[in-house]
């Protein structure tokens, strides 16, 4: 079976998570991607995760998250010949992924206007902390930063003033998901529009304001600042109780499920008309349900509301969500069979949709640095002399 992305080739420069998990996302489905990094100062990704002694190798598991599917290539772009390289790799590419500061590839030769010279048809997607424009373009930031930045951290909280930004890096694998995404669409109206490629600029600080939009529309319409509410909302039958034994959420969201989550539980004296009834009724439908739920266990409440239509989940740490038998059956979650690699029995997940002819795969670990380097030099053309001597300047390794 084909895969989407099957003969289009992605040249990916990125490093930590936002950037290669856009290629990682298109690799899955198909696409060649190889990964491109400095022999002396690769990724820092490959030196950061749960396990010290991978970090070590520089295969840390927050690199390796999303590194499978991937050759990789030793380039060094301070070199001559590692930029001419980086050319002749380009120009034997669909698409192009970067997540420097903005301004540095075109300092080295490498920006979109020189690079869509040698490659018309090129896609060429820059992702930055905020922007390859504006006044901030030059400001550098990782996830928190951003959440910081963004106003998603200040509104988030218990309510004491105290900002908390979220457990997952949700920005940056956002903008991977925008990137890849957008990547995607370009590629699109290339076949559509005769072939030309174009430059796609992605700000993780815009795409944290996207994750904001309905505060954010709210905030513009009324001056209405989205505050620190915990586990609240403005609705008492959508909220954290505690069961008698575990925390859990409960979302009956819209009129029809918060009459029958009442009638379930025998108020129908509860029952509200419209939602501002709802909204004046917050404190005292907050207390009767912390009564009611405070019964009965959460596995209890979690199966008595579900199979009633009204979403329910107790409180799960990862290890029990992720072996939750649903999980494997929407085969989320590969495991590498690699016996030859350091990283065999790796599980990783894959990507967050199916489709019914292109289904999403991993075939190839996560590879050390420069693994396929002599091979994908000497596809383009580069004799083993010719290597040898890159590699005594410094330019690969």
């Amino acid at each position: 079976m084909s895969k989407a992305f099957d003969n289009i080739r992605v040249i990916d420069t990125t490093h930590v998570l936002a950037g290669p998990f856009a290629s990682y996302q298109m690799a899955v489905l198909g696409a060649e991607v190889i990964k491109v990094e400095s022999p002396e100062e690769p990724d820092q990704a490959r030196m950061q995760g749960s396990d010290r002694s991978l970090n070590d190798m520089g295969m840390g598991t927050a690199f390796m998250a999303q590194a499978s599917n991937k050759k990789t290539m030793a380039l060094d772009l301070k070199t001559e010949a590692g930029v001419e390289a980086m050319k002749r790799l380009i120009q034997t590419a669909d698409v192009f992924v970067e997540n420097y500061r903005p301004g540095a590839f075109d300092a080295l030769g490498l920006g979109y206007e020189e690079m869509s010279r040698l490659n018309p048809g090129l896609i060429y997607c820059s992702i930055s902390a905020f922007g390859s424009t504006g006044p901030r373009r030059e400001q550098t930031a990782y996830d928190a930063v951003i959440q910081a930045f963004s106003g998603m951290m200040a509104m988030t909280g218990h309510g004491d003033g105290k900002p908390l930004k979220s457990g997952a890096p949700v920005v940056d694998y956002a903008t991977g998901t925008t990137a890849a995404y957008a990547i995607s669409a370009a590629l699109f109206q290339r076949e559509r529009e005769g072939g030309k490629g174009q430059f796609i600029d992605v700000s993780m600080l815009d795409v944290a304001t996207i994750l904001c939009s309905s505060h954010l529309t709210g905030y513009l319409w009324n001056g209405k600042h989205p505050e620190q509410k915990g586990n609240v909302f403005p609705f008492a039958t959508i909220g954290y109780y505690h069961a008698s034994d575990a925390p859990m959420m409960i979302s009956a969201s819209n009129l029809p499920q918060q009459r029958r989550l009442w009638t379930a539980l025998g108020r129908e004296d509860m029952i509200k008309t419209d939602n501002n009834q709802r909204l004046d009724a917050h404190a005292e439908e907050a207390e009767v349900l912390t009564s009611i739920i405070g019964t009965m266990s959460a596995d209890y409440w979690e199966k008595f509301l579900q199979e009633r239509g009204i979403p329910a989940a107790r409180v799960r740490r990862l290890e029990e969500s992720i072996a939750d038998p649903h999980i494997a059956s929407r085969k989320l979650l590969h495991k590498h069979d690699a016996p030859d690699s350091p990283v065999d029995g790796l599980t990783v997940p894959v990507a967050g949709f199916i489709m019914s002819d292109s289904h999403s795969e991993i075939n190839l670990p996560p590879q050390p640095v420069g693994a396929q380097t002599a091979e994908l030099l000497q596809e383009l053309g580069y004799t083993q002399e010719e290597i040898d001597a890159m590699q005594k300047l410094g330019a690969t390794n």
